[in-house]
């Protein structure tokens, strides 16, 4: 059963708060030299292979339905290794 990951991020001009706020935290903690930090969502699904389907399609189509707004954000799609 093949398993396929989706990683969601917002698009590049999209501004991240989520991201803004790890990155406001750091110093806090003491952490230093991190100039820019975007959140994102990463999912792993396994695919059942029904013969002369191709799962990365499927998820494909899924990624562009439901797990990512395509406004605002972009998705890769991949075979896990």
């Amino acid at each position: 059963m093949p398993r396929v990951v989706v990683d969601v991020m917002l698009k590049p001009e999209i501004l991240d708060p989520q991201g803004q706020a790890v990155l406001g935290a750091l110093p806090n903690l003491g952490i230093s030299g991190i100039s820019a930090i975007r959140q994102g969502k990463h999912f792993e699904i396994e695919v059942d292979d029904p013969a002369g389907t191709d799962p990365l399609e499927r998820v494909r189509e899924l990624a562009g339905t439901l797990l990512a707004n395509p406004v605002i954000e972009d998705f890769t799609v991949r075979l896990d290794d």
